[in-house]
């Protein structure tokens, strides 16, 4: 009966503003029409056309209906027979790093240790004698073959430092949990094997690892990762707005009208005012401020969010990050690593931080999202959150909607606590699809099965869980992690059936979770993420039907169209 009336209800509400607009004689700028359009609206899910006025949509209904909005200024966007939905939101990525790892290495697809020396190789012979070096993108697990030589899970620096004895070389892992720098580097930060232990007290929270002698790898762990950024010559500015512009383009191009960013400073939050009031923005960002400055998250708490009325930047959040990730073996566990024992992962914060944050944030009114992967890491940041809610018992802790990131690895125990205090997840599908085949060496079958990337059991729990891909960690490309979210596959469609094939989205649930759940997720869901009169037209066109292909297909997909408040930004072919 609920389904009947809501669907009445969405029927009746279109109906009188198409006879609301016709009586009226307003005509709309652009109507969209002659293709599958997926509203995630569950009261009228497909419509045929979409009409749109002042970058809002107008009405939604027949062909015939948004014809009769069509007057002599209105532009009429033929789709084709191709796909529109709303626009793709990626709830969970780093923008700089976006922009910046098309101006330095991009190590990402990087199949063997040698392929990285040959890449650096390369690279030093463009470059000055003692020019840094810098690259991201490189994991040790998707490598399809392993170095000689391995300590830790990891490679050393021996071939690298023999192609670049005169730069030194710092190239930061995929996962953004280590990092790996040759021997000029370490000589420049005065590591070496008499220093290591000194130097490592420094680091709590993070590791130098070490051969059996005790020499150094190359391979610096979480916040050991410091000892040589550090040295890495800062960015300017100028290079810092060639990488936004860059970082802009590339979500137009995938077809991302929105953008969560994972964790950035002041200078970032100006550069988007300033490219906004140089119309150079043109897509909607929304910022957690990083918890690496307490400076930073203080001044921001004294005078609140900024809720930018034009949707394009607004910051409303703080950004922790408590732990480090299954790739480098730092994500904080209960029980320790299956193939590293007596290890249990880092603990990169203190708890007793997260609480006094979280306490900050219902205070100021900002949102707290925190970087958990672990299960140890998830329970303790539940554990704090619920310690501030208790605090503050006349707050509706429904309505702060606090986040944890990623959420890869839960123990059963806490999975319902994410929907009895309305805790968003946001999780990154792509992860499971470029992590499970080598996460079970970590966590062993009844950890991978009983809580890792556990989709359904958290919806199920009450939960929502909104998608994205980490970029730069992963592709931006939101369609792999469409993909992942329905198959629980490789890339290459393995295995068959695909991995705790239980725990996959619908496709109706994947898309949700990239359009009308990432705007739940920044307070935006009366002005975004679904195809409704009122909001937002926001819109991605696909060149394939990705609700209705197999699965496979969705991995050739491709946007042809992204459209940002009625202003088409980016055609493709």
């Amino acid at each position: 009966m609920s389904q009947f009336k809501n669907l009445l209800k969405g029927l009746t509400a279109g109906l009188i503003l198409l006879v609301t607009a016709c009586s009226s004689g307003e005509k709309a700028d652009s109507i969209y029409f002659n293709g599958s359009i997926y509203t995630v609206d569950t009261s009228n899910p497909q419509v045929e056309a979409v009409a749109v006025k002042g970058g809002m949509i107008m009405a939604v209904g027949s062909k015939s209906e948004i014809m009769k909005l069509q007057g002599d200024e209105t532009e009429m966007v033929d789709l084709k027979g191709q796909t529109m939905t709303p626009g793709f939101i990626e709830s969970h990525a780093h923008m700089m790093g976006v922009g910046y790892n098309k101006l330095e290495l991009d190590l990402m697809y990087v199949k063997t240790y040698d392929e990285l020396v040959e890449k650096v190789a390369e690279a030093v012979a463009k470059a000055q004698p003692g020019d840094w070096i810098t690259g991201r993108g490189w994991h040790q697990d998707k490598w399809i073959e392993k170095p000689d030589v391995m300590v830790k899970g990891f490679q050393t620096h021996d071939k690298l430092s023999a192609v670049s004895p005169d730069n030194p070389v710092w190239l930061r892992h995929a996962s953004g949990h280590a990092a790996f720098g040759n021997a000029k580097a370490m000589e420049l930060a005065g590591v070496n094997n008499l220093s290591i232990e000194s130097l490592q007290g420094k680091v709590e929270g993070g590791e130098i690892i070490k051969d059996d002698l005790g020499n150094p790898t190359g391979v610096f762990t979480e916040r050991a990762a410091g000892i040589i950024s550090r040295l890495v010559p800062q960015e300017t500015e100028e290079r810092a707005e060639q990488a936004l512009d860059l970082a802009i383009q590339e979500c137009l191009r995938l077809g991302i009208t929105s953008f969560h960013d994972a964790g950035s400073g002041q200078d970032y939050v100006d550069r988007l005012l300033r490219f906004k009031e140089q119309g150079r923005l043109k897509i909607r960002t929304y910022t957690m401020l990083t918890g690496t400055s307490q400076a930073l998250l203080e001044d921001w708490a004294k005078k609140g969010p900024m809720i930018d009325p034009d949707h394009q930047v607004t910051v409303r959040a703080f950004k922790l990050h408590t732990d480090g990730a299954l790739g480098s073996r730092g994500a904080w566990l209960l029980e320790e690593y299956s193939d590293r024992p007596g290890h249990f992962g880092h603990e990169t914060v203190p708890m007793e931080r997260v609480g006094e944050v979280a306490l900050m944030a219902l205070e100021s009114g900002f949102q707290l999202c925190s970087h958990a992967i672990g299960d140890r890491a998830n329970q303790e940041v539940l554990d704090q959150y619920e310690m501030a809610f208790d605090k503050n018992p006349d707050i509706d802790r429904k309505a702060q909607r606090f986040r944890i990131e990623h959420a890869q690895h839960l123990s059963l125990d806490d999975i319902a606590r994410f929907g009895e205090m309305n805790i968003i997840a946001a999780m990154q599908a792509i992860h499971m699809s470029s992590d499970r085949p080598w996460a079970i060496d970590r966590l062993g079958e009844r950890r991978i099965v009983e809580g890792a990337y556990v989709w359904q059991k958290l919806m199920e729990a009450g939960a929502v869980v909104c998608n994205g891909t980490d970029a730069p960690v992963e592709p931006l490309d939101p369609l792999p992690s469409f993909y992942a979210s329905i198959a629980r596959k490789t890339l290459e469609g393995l295995p068959e059936g695909g991995y705790e094939a239980d725990q996959a989205m619908t496709r109706a649930q994947a898309l949700k979770s990239y359009t009308l759940d990432g705007a739940y997720a920044e307070f935006e869901e009366d002005f975004k993420g679904s195809i409704e009169v009122g909001k937002a037209a926001d819109f991605t066109v696909f060149d394939k039907n990705i609700m209705t292909i197999p699965e496979m297909e969705i991995l050739k997909t491709k946007a042809t169209m992204t459209v940002v408040g009625g202003e088409i930004v980016f055609r493709g072919e």
